[in-house]
């Protein structure tokens, strides 16, 4: 049981890690074999979380998509159900990591609104001798695109919880500040109604 379902879509290229990602954020788990999704999957992890100064119980449903073409048409529908977005790249991959602006069209096509909530990752920070994408560049790119940027390992779990907690964090300061302007504007819309008697 929970009080509000909040719905993350991980995006990138095949083979950049999402699978991998969201395994060992939900579970703490690691597979080294390769599995590529095919259409789309996701993973479930029950939170508690702080929402108006209240405790609330989260069912946080991160959506994995396919990364390769042809499935691309099928995934995008999931964008306008999703409230933050995990963009992720390997840094041991350089395509993916030129293919973040791909990425970020798409978002601006299908996402629910025009600003989003996306953090951006580069997975597979525990492969140092094989890195091909320097942090100086991916903290520029980040900083182009306004977003927040973790160098990440699903193989080590290293800023995996601190990057999904961060976009989390995100969200819900975006709950709350719509819903309480939301509560302003039906105070404001009465006030006009009783000063009109």
């Amino acid at each position: 049981d929970f009080d509000y379902l909040i719905k993350f879509l991980c995006i990138g290229n095949s083979g950049v890690g999402k699978t991998s990602f969201l395994n060992h954020y939900t579970n703490g788990t690691f597979d080294t074999r390769f599995y590529s999704t095919v259409g789309i999957d996701f993973a479930v992890k029950k939170l508690a979380y702080k929402i108006h100064g209240q405790n609330r119980r989260l069912c946080l449903q991160i959506w994995d998509t396919a990364g390769q073409e042809r499935f691309r048409s099928l995934t995008t529908a999931y964008y306008r159900e999703s409230m933050g977005f995990i963009v992720m790249f390997d840094l041991t991959n350089e395509q993916s990591f030129l293919d973040i602006r791909y990425w970020l069209e798409q978002l601006k096509l299908y996402a629910y609104c025009d600003n989003p909530d996306v953090i951006l990752c580069g997975n597979k920070s525990d492969l140092p001798l094989e890195r091909v994408v320097s942090e100086e560049d991916a903290d520029v790119t980040a900083a182009r695109y306004g977003l927040s940027y973790f160098e990440t390992s699903a193989a080590t779990g290293s800023n995996v919880s601190a990057s999904v907690e961060m976009l989390l964090d995100l969200v819900i300061k975006k709950m709350e500040s719509t819903s309480e302007q939301a509560l302003l504007d039906r105070r404001s819309s009465r006030k006009r109604i009783l000063s009109k008697t």
